[in-house]
């Protein structure tokens, strides 16, 4: 599981719509040593001058052509937005991929109703699929629904490292070394896929931060003839609505941002927290296993449940699985499999199947949640949501850990955080140590002065993004407003939850924010 961060909601639901908008398709081309620690709670995200320096006019004014997506209700097109905000130069110009559904109910149209899934990398267009079908009626019969996929992402000039047969070995390599070899072996693989990265996507790497992509989204904002944005944020998603706000307070409309990032965290931090998000959900998933008579980590506790998975894992090390196919189920596969699952309880039936193969003998379900996290799909082709996460995350934070020695010195807390996954997710933290690129953000309060209510989810056994974040989140924005759910699983609206959803709808069509302290189950 190499890359640094990712942060998105589960594969499987963008997968259930089965649509494919094949048509929106742009025309593109083709962490310092140690910690980083959270900043001063003084320093905060400044935002932009009001109105449109002149040299952007050209971007606000441009015109979107709309066109039929191949699947009906859908509407594509492409925008143009500038390599660098600091000097536009139209030669240089990104096309970007933009869909809509457009709203289809009676009632008074409410404006665009923006949405992105995290990642870094997850595409925003794939998302729309499901948000546009998905979400609430009372929400999509008066929003137009839109997204765009940032720059760097999928449709949008996609950053682009590996073939997918590189691909296939990079995410194989052993993230847990026993012995200097094989450090040597993961650390030359962090660092072909950094150099690949560069010789590959060389115009493009160096701008796809967090805050470009806000800036493309005010862009678009614009060009969908909204004076302010409303806007849906899933997990990363979190962070570019919260930087958004930062740059352009007063353009903030109706902000939600599900399963939250803390952006004052730096990345070292990031990574720990995360590791104990995932042992949390792990816990939650072993105790459920282990009432079941069928259960495949035994039927005791957690804590036996935990020692079977670890034997597993140390098996693969040893001796990967046969998967029915050419690939085996190597230790890394494997752990990023189970890790796949915890994204959603839903998956635990799944997990549970995986396992009981795997302790049979067979690998082949567990490469399939494997495959499932880094979008690889059955005929061995990868979508570029591991590059362009590594990408963004590379410039948005200098890297948590910069050499191997970083690495054995943060181990400890790491094992700390999760003694199941701890080892792997600190060597998973070393890709940035090798980027080509400096990195341009650091970490930072954002307090977004000035803003219209922004409301903050949070789920109390969120295994990617830790509810303290959610907490932090909702405290720096200075108008945030914390909705709790008290459940499992990666983000909270439109996945099932009767009482956040009738809360978030009533703060998107209402502008109702709910009472304080407010907790769903």
């Amino acid at each position: 599981m190499h890359p640094k961060r990712l942060l998105r909601i589960p594969a499987t639901v963008i997968a259930v719509t089965g649509l494919l908008l094949s048509a929106c398709t742009s025309e593109g081309g083709g962490h310092k040593a140690a910690a980083s620690s959270p900043v001063p709670a003084t320093t905060s995200l400044k935002p932009l001058p009001s109105g449109s320096p002149a040299d952007l006019a050209p971007y606000y004014g441009q015109k979107l052509s709309w066109h039929d997506c191949g699947v009906p209700g859908f509407q594509c097109s492409t925008m143009k937005v500038p390599l660098d905000y600091a000097h536009p130069v139209p030669a240089d110009d990104l096309k970007l991929a933009v869909a809509r559904k457009k709203a289809a109910g009676p009632g008074k149209r409410l404006g665009s109703l923006l949405v992105n899934p995290g990642g870094p990398g997850g595409s925003a267009i794939d998302y729309l699929q499901y948000a546009a079908l998905g979400y609430p009626a009372p929400v999509t019969s008066r929003y137009d629904m839109a997204a765009v996929d940032p720059r760097g992402v999928a449709r949008s000039e996609p950053v682009e490292c590996l073939s997918d047969q590189q691909m296939d070995a990079y995410t194989s390599v052993d993230t847990t070394p026993d012995d200097k070899a094989e450090i040597t072996k993961l650390t030359t693989a962090d660092r072909d896929f950094a150099k690949g990265c560069e010789q590959r996507s060389a115009k493009i790497l160096g701008h796809v931060s967090t805050v470009d992509s806000a800036r493309d989204m005010d862009v678009l904002r614009a060009l969908l003839g909204d004076q302010k944005l409303t806007y849906v944020g899933k997990s990363y998603g979190t962070f570019l609505g919260a930087t958004y706000a930062g740059l352009f307070p007063q353009r903030v409309g109706r902000l939600v941002l599900d399963g939250a990032m803390d952006p004052s965290v730096g990345a070292l931090e990031s990574s720990r927290a995360q590791a104990g998000g995932f042992e949390t959900a792990f816990k939650a998933f072993a105790e459920d296993c282990v009432k079941r008579s069928d259960c495949p980590l035994g039927t005791t506790s957690y804590a036996d449940a935990g020692k079977r998975l670890d034997g597993l894992f140390s098996s693969l090390d040893a001796t990967p699985l046969s998967t029915g196919t050419k690939r085996p189920l190597t230790e890394a596969l494997g752990t990023t499999g189970v890790i796949a699952a915890m994204y959603d309880e839903g998956a635990w039936s799944s997990l549970r199947t995986a396992l009981t193969s795997a302790f049979k003998g067979d690998g082949g379900p567990l490469l399939q949640l494997s495959d499932s996290y880094y979008e690889r799909d059955d005929k061995g082709k990868y979508s570029n949501l591991m590059y362009a996460n590594s990408a963004v995350n590379c410039l948005d934070l200098p890297p948590a850990l910069s050499s191997p020695a970083d690495v054995e010195r943060a181990l400890p807390a790491f094992r700390a955080a999760s003694p199941h996954f701890g080892t792997t997710l600190a060597w998973s933290s070393l890709i940035c140590g090798y980027w080509p690129l400096p990195a341009t953000g650091h970490a930072q309060r954002i307090e977004a002065k000035g803003a219209a209510p922004i409301l903050v989810v949070g789920t109390i056994r969120d295994p990617a993004t830790p509810y303290a974040w959610a907490v932090s989140l909702a405290d720096q924005l200075s108008s945030g407003h914390l909705l709790t759910y008290d459940g499992d699983g990666h983000t909270a609206y439109a996945r099932g939850s009767d009482c956040i959803d009738t809360a978030v709808n009533a703060y998107l069509l209402q502008g109702k924010v709910p009472p304080k302290d407010q907790k769903c189950t």
